[in-house]
This record gives structure tokens, sequence and C-alpha cells, in this order.
């Protein structure tokens, strides 16, 4: 088996369809297969899959959940069940735009050792029609990324990624508890085997939406989420990356400080700029001029009328 395709789902009964369509849409010269780890849905999504896969019973699998998991354990049952060289992740509100999507992959990765996974771009659409549609990986991404650099965030859309499956061995029971955050983790620990391919090719569609696991939360929350994040992994990982991880969040969280000044959101720019500032050794993005210049804009003599006027 060259590639599972391994669909995450839980109450996208609005969506499902699509996504799986994507996925046996697709068109390659190599055995692959599809799982679905579907998650207790309550509202009929259970019911979908499981008629896709009585339709398509040589090519679609199913690990449905006795109780809802909310957890990582539907994304690892998922990889520890998969058979194929290569597993391709999709989430049960996303799909897949190109027929040889998974082909242009498994090539890819065949044709690089060096990589422990690889990735394409993708579009975000809102559903609500707030935003226009617009590409989760920025135009500069570079064709090899590295382990230093998935720390300093994530620029892969869960839709997008292809791993070599085995890498990591089992997944670590802590990557359970990391829920919601699901795929950037994954790309952590394979970034330790190797690098990380990119494919310039919008290939599939995240999508926005008012069920999504981050919709509920705010801005703040995000931050909060993502900060634990940095230094939940660093613990469970023995803190062997610590001056990456460090360097990693000091960049983000200055990165978001800019943000809320442009906001003229002095308050929580602050909050940023003390997390940016615990984050030390700071990362080579972040230069002593630019955290100079921030602390001047949130602290000096001009601060106070600037929140005055905000």
């Amino acid at each position: 088996m060259k590639v599972s395709a391994l669909v995450v789902t839980y109450n996208h009964a609005r969506f499902i369809a699509q996504a799986l369509d994507s996925v046996l849409m697709q068109e390659a010269p190599f055995p692959w297969e599809i799982l679905v780890s579907e998650d207790a849905s309550t509202d009929g999504t259970r019911e979908i899959v499981v008629e896709y896969q009585r339709r398509h019973p040589g090519r679609i699998r199913l690990l449905l959940s006795e109780r809802n998991l909310r957890s990582n354990r539907v994304v690892a049952r998922g990889f520890e069940a998969a058979r194929g060289e290569y597993v391709a992740l999709l989430d049960g509100d996303d799909y897949w735009t190109a027929r040889d999507k998974l082909a242009k992959q498994a090539v890819f990765l065949d044709a690089h050792p060096e990589c422990a996974m690889c990735f394409h771009n993708a579009t975000v659409v809102h559903e609500d029609g707030s935003r226009p549609p617009w590409n989760w990986t920025p135009p500069q991404q570079k064709p090899l990324a590295t382990l230093e650099d998935i720390w300093l965030g994530n620029f892969i859309a869960t839709c997008s990624s292809m791993f070599r499956r085995g890498l990591c061995g089992p997944l670590p029971a802590w990557y359970d508890a990391l829920f919601p955050i699901t795929d950037w983790p994954l790309h952590i620990l394979h970034a330790e085997h190797g690098a990380i391919g990119y494919l310039n090719e919008v290939m599939g569609v995240y999508r926005y939406h008012a069920g999504g696991l981050y919709s509920p939360f705010t801005e703040e929350e995000k931050l909060a989420q993502t900060r634990q994040f940095y230094e939940t992994m660093n613990r469970n990982l023995g803190h062997r990356h610590d001056a990456l991880v460090r360097a990693a969040m000091s960049n983000y969280f200055v990165e978001w400080a800019e943000e809320y000044c442009a906001r003229g959101r002095l308050a929580q720019a602050r909050a940023c700029f003390r997390t940016a500032l615990g984050g030390k050794p700071l990362s080579r993005q972040v230069s002593l001029g630019r955290l100079w210049k921030l602390g001047w804009t949130l602290y000096g003599p001009g601060a106070a009328l600037r929140q005055k006027h905000a």
C-alpha cells in the first residue's frame, strides 16, 4: 500500500460528503486506501460515512468511537491503523481540489528521501463571506523547510500534509492531550527526522466556519493556547529544543505585539511584549533594535496619550 488518506471527522454532516468525494476522485498509479476516523458525531456524520463505506467497501475503512473522545487519539489511531507508506491528512470539513494530489505528493517523497513530510498550498474559504479567499502558505515559502522553521509557526494547512509513516514510531501518549491543536505537533515530530518539502500548488481548501474547533475562541484565548502549546511541547520533548522553542515563542509574541500596536490596543500589545521577553534567547528574526522600538512605543512618554486616543 502506497498511501493512506486519513479523514478525521466529528459533526461534519454538512461537509463530509464533499471531503470524501474529493478523496474518492483521486487518480494514482499505485494502491491507496481511505481511513475515516469518526468521533461519535451527533449530527448524522456517522450515518453518512457508514453509507460511503457500504458503497466503497474495498476502498474505505472506518474507525468509529464508542463515545466522543474529543482528543487527538482520533488522529493517532488513524496513524496506527494506516497501511500506507505515506499518510495524507484531511479534516472532514475540508476537501481536496486536485485529482492527482496524492500522486504528486507520493512522487515527491519518493524522489526526496531527505524529507520526512511534504505539503502544498491551500485556499482558506470563510463560509460566512466575511473575508475573501486567501492562501494559507505565504508566497515566500521555502522549497525545503526545517525543524526551526516549523517551530516559528504553522505554515502548513492540515489538508495539505503527507507524512512518511512510522518515522516517529508510535505517536507519544502525550500527543492525545494536545487537542484541539492536532497537526502542528505532528509536523514538529516529523521534522525531527527530516526536511519538510513544499509543492507550490493549491490542491485543497481549508474551510473556516462557525462550527470549527477554533471558531469559538477569541484572539486572546488563541494566543493563550499558543503559549501553552509552546510550553507543553517543550516539556513533552524533554526540552531538547529549548533554545528553538523559546526563540520561536519570542518571535511569535513580538509579531502579535506589533499587530496590537498597529490596532491601537496597547494593553494587549504589552501583554504580548512581556511574553516575548520571557521567551529568551530571542529569535534571529527579533533584533534588539526592533525590540527597543516596540518597547518605546509601549512604554515611552507618548504611550499613555496613544492609549487615551485608541
